[in-house]
């Protein structure tokens, strides 16, 4: 299957879903989706709220995998 094909497949990331970004070298969490922007996403810082002011891709994107709680 191309690539193409299997990012077709994936399931869209609804509007205020929480996500991580790829960078360079790994996923950086902290941010939920603001919008969707044709094959994209625009994201929203949530420590401040503020939405940055890129659309990324959706292959850069995806949910949240933190699980577990620093506190507990």
């Amino acid at each position: 299957m191309s690539a193409s094909g299997e990012a077709a497949e994936r399931p869209r990331l609804a509007v205020g879903a929480r996500v991580e970004v790829r960078s360079a070298f790994e996923w950086s969490g902290g941010f939920a989706v603001a919008a969707l922007d044709g094959d994209g996403y625009r994201l929203r810082r949530r420590s401040d709220g503020t939405v940055l002011p890129v659309t990324f891709a959706a292959d850069d994107v995806r949910r949240d995998r933190r699980t577990s709680m620093w506190w507990v």
